[in-house]
């Protein structure tokens, strides 16, 4: 077919076209899409922080350390109303790590009636970018190791605790002083654990998990036999744990049975392997345990 009679073609077909649209032969009406809506996207000038309700913060520089201290503080659920109680009060280390897990654990063994209502202060660090790995190796450890610069200072942390943060929060909020708890993990049980054999009227009861037993040459060994050598009473709670999957595993129960067998005259003891847990999962079993382990001595509800 050639060029000009395709063309003649096309101009027949429209305007074979144009007449049927002329005399009114029906057109399918293809209706316009409706306009597209486009939302603009909010201009954020500010992202809100999540806040822990009921949580307050409070900073401590420690003449007895030469640090600063972020406290931390968990008032309970009834603290405003309730003006005429005082409150069991548990010391929590590393409290950057462990605050908000206890917060949560109290809450759901509260509710169930396992424990009373507790103020909560968690101990850390202040400043922009704390190292709290270096900074709690030198706070929670009783002797110096070459492998962590400024390590050794415990009895100066203790110190702080006894002088400075425990007269701090007594003052401040309404605690009762008969009902101290130090919970710790790790190098934070350590310390709990050199707490107890260096003052055990301190704090009615010790949670200690994951302790790192064999640090400066299983110094805690050491001062548990020193300890026993010179009175063979230790009036408090004690509540001691290890995941069944951590290299601390061994050493930890080795010191557990340690205790066991000591018979210490007062001591409320009770040991824990948590099953199928490592170095840091254990925590929350652990501190959950812990905690029912030392409000235990009453069977009534707190509910």
């Amino acid at each position: 077919m050639s060029i000009t009679r395709k063309k003649y073609i096309l101009i027949f077909c429209v305007s074979l076209s144009l007449i049927v649209s002329a005399c009114g032969a029906p057109q399918t009406q293809v209706a316009p899409p409706p306009p597209t809506s486009v939302a603009s996207s909010p201009t954020i000038t500010s992202i809100p922080v999540v806040t822990l309700p009921g949580s307050e913060l409070r900073t401590l520089k420690s003449s007895n350390t030469g640090r600063d201290y972020d406290i931390y503080v968990k008032l309970p659920a009834s603290y405003t109303e309730a003006t005429w109680k005082n409150y069991p009060v548990l010391y929590v280390l590393d409290g950057q790590w462990d605050f908000k897990l206890l917060d949560s654990i109290q809450g759901g063994l509260f509710y169930d009636g396992f424990i009373p209502e507790i103020l909560i202060v968690g101990i850390t660090y202040s400043g922009e970018s704390p190292d709290y790995e270096s900074l709690r190796a030198m706070d929670y450890t009783p002797v110096r190791a070459s492998y962590h610069p400024g390590s050794g200072d415990a009895p100066k942390f203790h110190s702080f605790l006894k002088e400075e943060l425990i007269p701090f929060i007594e003052s401040t909020y309404r605690v009762d002083a008969s009902q101290r708890i130090l919970m710790g993990s790790s190098y934070g049980g350590l310390f709990t654990l050199f707490a107890l054999f260096t003052e055990p009227e301190l704090f009615t009861g010790y949670v200690s998990a994951s302790p790192a037993v064999p640090y400066g040459t299983q110094y805690v060994f050491t001062q548990e036999k020193e300890y026993f050598n010179q009175r063979q009473d230790l009036p408090v709670s004690l509540f001691i744990s290890v995941g069944d999957s951590e290299q601390l595993t061994q050493p930890v129960e080795v010191f557990m049975r340690t205790m066991a067998e000591r018979g210490y005259a007062g001591l409320t003891l009770q040991t824990m392997v948590i099953e199928g847990e490592r170095h840091a999962s254990n925590k929350p079993e652990a501190y959950n345990r812990g905690l029912r382990f030392i409000f235990q001595g009453t069977s009534q509800s707190y509910r």
